[in-house]
């Protein structure tokens, strides 16, 4: 089972930087979203390709045609929070107001009902189990914020499970997609997303994903953006792994969807015995 999605935020939603933390710096930059999507959109459409869009709250107010473009050809729409802030450096309640935003937000600007969530960063972690009872307390009941690895920020390096499973919350229930790496003995290597996807060569990429049953692919229009400005203020290992790769994942990206069959959120949840699906308990 092969997963496509896509996080639809701006170039400048890098997390944990000093200049592009929050809406008042964010005011500075120029958008490139409506410039950049129809060529992604118009690849999924001539491929007859569906997936599932986790989109910003923000990113709905400002570019509400998007969203709407998005959900009328077909396209599954997720929240990814409002204002794509790192879940651990929330209190609880702050969280709850950004997630009640967000679906508010999305639900009266498509009409249809949000049910999946993916947090910014894959920022829910083994010290936010609370995350997962305020997501079900709005109805949310796919979620896919888990990183089965270490990474910058987030990760769930001792996740214990390596495909879709169950989470148990004092607030119910809760389908849970995780993104996972590909493991060769003692290494685990992600490749399915972002800058790993950007960065790895497409060959390599190709014959992990053969050998797996399971991948979540995660990309932003950023991934395929080679006219955005860079962030100065970044660190160079950030840099690199911010930019590196942009000019080719394009090209990338078709092979990928020439050779594998993908589906969206929506369907694999229905292609699952969720019944027999290993469950996590975060209720202590």
């Amino acid at each position: 089972m092969n997963v496509l999605t896509f996080d639809i935020e701006e170039w400048f939603h890098i997390l944990d930087n000093r200049s592009t933390r929050s809406c008042s710096e964010w005011e500075r930059f120029e958008s490139r979203i409506e410039a950049n999507m129809p060529r992604l959109l118009d690849l999924l459409a001539g491929m007859e390709q569906k997936a599932t869009f986790f989109c910003l709250g923000w990113i709905a107010e400002k570019h509400p045609a998007i969203v709407r473009e998005i959900d009328g050809l077909g396209h599954e729409i997720g929240t990814h929070s409002h204002m794509h802030q790192l879940v651990y450096s929330q209190s609880r309640k702050e969280f709850k107001a950004d997630l009640e935003r967000s679906v508010k937000t999305l639900e009266d600007l498509t009409g249809k009902k949000v049910r999946s969530y993916r947090a910014p960063g894959f920022s829910i972690t083994g010290k936010t189990p609370w995350a997962f009872e305020t997501l079900c307390d709005f109805g949310i009941e796919v979620d896919c914020s888990i990183f089965a690895a270490r990474r910058s920020h987030g990760g769930f390096g001792d996740f214990p499970w390596r495909g879709p499973c169950r989470i148990r919350s004092r607030g119910g229930m809760i389908k849970e997609f995780p993104v996972c790496p590909f493991e060769a003995g003692p290494f685990r290597v992600v490749f399915s997303g972002g800058g790993y996807f950007r960065i790895m060569p497409y060959g390599l990429i190709r014959r992990m994903m053969k050998r797996l049953d399971y991948t979540m692919v995660y990309l932003h229009y950023r991934d395929f953006d080679f006219g955005q400005r860079v962030i100065e203020d970044l660190p160079l290992h950030r840099k690199f792994k911010s930019y590196v790769g942009i000019r080719g994942a394009f090209r990338k990206l078709q092979n990928l969807l020439s050779e594998f069959e993908f589906t969206d959120l929506r369907t694999a949840e229905g292609l699952i015995d969720w019944e027999s699906a290993p469950v996590m308990d975060v209720n202590s």
